[in-house]
């Protein structure tokens, strides 16, 4: 789940197991879909062994 610009209801934050924050800037929500899919793609490449970004 994406939170708006306020973040997301306490309610909804204590049934989640998981919290993760990219940042405390606020993004919209299409740059928060490239930032995540960017940080997957990095993380996949790196338990690879491949090279990633002039490495």
């Amino acid at each position: 789940m994406i939170g708006g610009a306020f973040g997301i209801h306490e309610a909804v934050l204590k049934r989640s197991n998981l919290q993760w924050s990219l940042s405390k800037l606020v993004f919209p929500h299409q740059l928060v879909r490239l930032i995540l899919a960017e940080q997957v793609y990095r993380a996949c490449t790196i338990l690879k062994n491949e090279k990633y970004h002039h490495q």
